[in-house]
């Protein structure tokens, strides 16, 4: 890895709960006493994006440390990783314990000849692969949902789409032999639990065997072109692109395929999962009335210009930004300045490859001074339209796809 600056790199102890001594530049005389996960007080101000090279992006939360990025920073056609979103469910491994040469990804479980590789192995043994992929988190868009859902309250900012380099998941698989009665696999990483148990997972979540094989499934380990931050799955990870990134295991370990739906952690109850019935907002729904995602809905962004921002009446600027639909591709991207009374098609550019996000732009002339929005929706390969308002309501938040909309003021 790259040499990190004294603040990033403390921060980045804080975060995995280890030794913070040479952060604070003392001894910690009771360290031995501090709870796992716990950072000292004096720490507190360095939980900072700018200390953890995500600067512009917004803190969520610091314990797990989750981050996300206004639309606005989401301009690039590829996503740098300085403006990926962070979505962590423990603590990462402490960036003194990782080490690329060494790390191991095991495959076990309903397969013929189990497997345990270097990255090296990875690199030597399977063609190697770089594709454009977008990643979501599930609950991208809880804020806003009525009544609210606990946990992270992501805006629009919980999405982007780097370019990532690994091996496909299915040759991996392929080469380790998938039994018949594989139907499921179920990922493990090297993060732990906020509880510091070290029996217990944060997140071990897995998808159906036919998913596994789309060959854009990747095993990676760079993100365009370099090593991935570690906040976002260095040295390894998995990206299942098109479902919740959950799925998308970061410090990739171990991959089990197994001979049922795995029900590791947040696998089951109402953990990414969706009633499997309409129902009105604020309903207790069972959880055996709930079903697991799987492919994201189609949904837009608009990158520029940034909302808020002042135009000058009568004269043309360029409205832009990105869509993308799960599994899907999109079909259309349509705009609209007068609260959705009207509408115009944007040029709209194919993906990159598949599971890329689609790049759309549309020039806008507001036709007098004042207060104006610029709504964006969607439709995918399927019909399927982004909806002006929250789509059905659920316990915990997920799938929002409603349209983006920002704030422009025409002025003389």
């Amino acid at each position: 890895m790259t040499e990190m600056k004294t603040s990033r790199r403390a921060l980045l102890k804080t975060a995995g709960g280890v030794s913070f001594a040479a952060a604070l530049g003392a001894p910690i005389p009771f360290a031995r006493f501090l709870a796992p996960g716990l950072a000292p007080v004096a720490l507190a101000q360095a939980v900072s994006p700018a200390a953890l090279n995500k600067d512009g992006l917004t803190l969520l939360n610091d314990r797990p440390i989750n981050m996300e990025t206004p639309p606005h920073l989401l301009d690039d056609a590829i996503t740098p990783a300085t403006r990926l979103f962070v979505r962590n469910n423990g603590l990462p491994p402490a960036v003194e314990t990782v080490s690329a040469e060494n790390w191991r990804l095991a495959i076990d479980g309903e397969v013929e000849t189990p497997l345990d590789l270097t990255i090296a192995d990875l690199k030597a043994r399977f063609e190697t692969v770089t594709l454009q992929l977008q990643l979501e988190c599930g609950g991208n868009g809880r804020k806003f949902f009525k009544p609210g859902a606990s946990g992270n309250q992501w805006t629009f900012g919980a999405v982007g789409c780097p370019q990532w380099t690994g091996v496909r998941l299915s040759d991996v698989l392929d080469a380790a032999g998938v039994k018949p009665s594989a139907i499921y696999t179920a990922h493990f990483g090297a993060d732990k639990h906020l509880s510091g148990d070290p029996e217990r997972h944060p997140l071990s979540r897995g998808v159906p065997i036919t998913k596994a094989m789309e060959r854009h499934n990747l095993i990676a380990w760079a993100i365009n072109g370099e090593a991935m931050p570690a906040l976002n799955g260095h040295p390894l990870r998995l990206v299942i692109p098109g479902w919740p990134g959950s799925c998308s295991q970061k410090w990739l370990t171990r991959i089990n395929l197994r001979d049922k739906v795995h029900d590791g952690a947040k696998m089951s109850g109402k953990s990414y999962r969706m009633p499997a019935y309409p129902v009105a907002p604020g309903t207790s729904v069972p959880d055996e009335d709930m079903t697991i995602i799987h492919s994201m809905p189609v949904k837009s962004l608009i990158t520029y210009p940034q909302t808020g921002v002042k135009k000058r009446p009568s004269s043309a600027f360029e409205v832009r930004g990105h869509a993308w639909a799960g599994d899907d591709d999109v079909a259309a991207v349509d705009v609209s300045i007068d609260f959705g009374a009207t509408w115009r098609s944007a040029d709209l550019d194919p993906p990159d490859n598949k599971f890329a996000w689609q790049h759309w732009r549309i020039d806008v002339t507001l036709p007098e001074a004042g207060y104006f929005e610029i709504w964006a929706r969607a439709r995918d390969s399927q019909g399927r339209s982004q909806p002006a308002t929250t789509p059905g309501w659920n316990p915990k938040g997920y799938l929002n796809n409603m349209q983006h909309r920002i704030a422009i003021f025409a002025v003389l």
